[in-house]
């Protein structure tokens, strides 16, 4: 078995690498930068990216992890099945599950399906990762975090759950022609996962509650991931990027979504993800 991992210094796709090294895997990781990207010695590094799908080292490539890069997915699909490629592992979206994504991650999930070979789409929820973003700078700086809505939150997930379960898909049978929703186990408010933060570090860590408009205002200011996110994250905009007003958020404790736990046996707490990037709180 040959694995392709596109995205391989991802949040996700490094740590797909990591464990199908751990398991004896050969792994190919696609990176644009091969001199900045660190993987153990097996793996095989490659220059390319999925806006060039010539770029693909697929000779030899029997299975793949791909990357969502919309607009090149048909001719990456068929460059991979023209190569030999038989299975393909999608990074999707938990929004196509629920129909607020249809030109993002859905026209990749039907370009793989319509390929013929063996597919699976993995659609994480909320990252866990997105927190670090954007409240690791005022945690750093000031030891606050400052939203509007602190009773807000949904299931974040560990970005090894993720990868755990992309890597059961890649690496066993039975997983194919499936969808998994991958999110965190637990309902926890961004109130919650302040607290968790801040036990991780041993440090208190205030919760500020502001306006929708002020909080736009930081995150426009902070740059990067929050900047970029902002008028989603707060309801200013649709997932697709349309503008929209969205009434105050009503917290329903008996929600539930599935998580990693079906497929790999465990799922991580936001607790425990906590505790793995406490030093980027630092």
């Amino acid at each position: 078995m040959k694995v392709l991992v596109t995205g391989a210094t991802g949040n996700v796709g490094r740590f797909v690498v990591e464990q199908l090294v751990r398991q004896g895997v050969s792994v190919r990781a696609l990176t644009r930068d091969p001199a900045r990207a660190r993987f153990p010695e097996a793996v095989e590094v490659f220059a390319g990216d999925l806006t060039d799908p010539a770029s693909l080292p697929l000779d030899g490539v029997d299975r793949m992890y791909l990357f969502p890069v919309p607009g090149t997915a048909k001719a990456v699909v068929a460059r991979a099945a023209e190569a030999g490629v038989r299975r393909i592992v999608t990074l999707s979206s938990g929004a196509v599950t629920f129909g607020h994504d249809t030109t993002h991650h859905l026209p990749i999930e039907q370009a793989v399906e319509a390929s013929g070979l063996q597919w699976t789409h993995v659609r994480p929820g909320e990252f866990a990762m997105n927190k670090l973003w954007l409240w690791g700078p005022s945690i750093r700086a000031e030891s606050v975090v400052r939203d509007p809505n602190p009773d807000a939150g949904w299931f974040p997930t560990h970005e090894r759950d993720i990868a755990e379960v992309a890597v059961a898909a890649l690496t066993e049978d039975g997983h194919e022609g499936k969808a998994y929703d991958v999110n965190g186990p637990e309902q926890i408010t961004y109130r919650e996962q302040v607290r968790a933060i801040a036990d991780a570090l041993g440090r208190e860590i205030r919760f500020e509650t502001v306006s929708r408009d002020r909080a736009r205002e930081l995150y426009m200011a902070q740059g990067g991931f929050a900047a970029e996110n902002a008028d989603f994250l707060l309801g200013y905009a649709s997932y697709d990027g349309e503008d929209q007003e969205k009434p105050d958020f009503e917290w329903d404790e008996s929600w539930t979504l599935p998580s990693s736990e079906p497929v790999t046996g465990r799922a991580r707490t936001f607790a425990e993800w906590a505790r793995d990037h406490v030093d980027d709180f630092r």
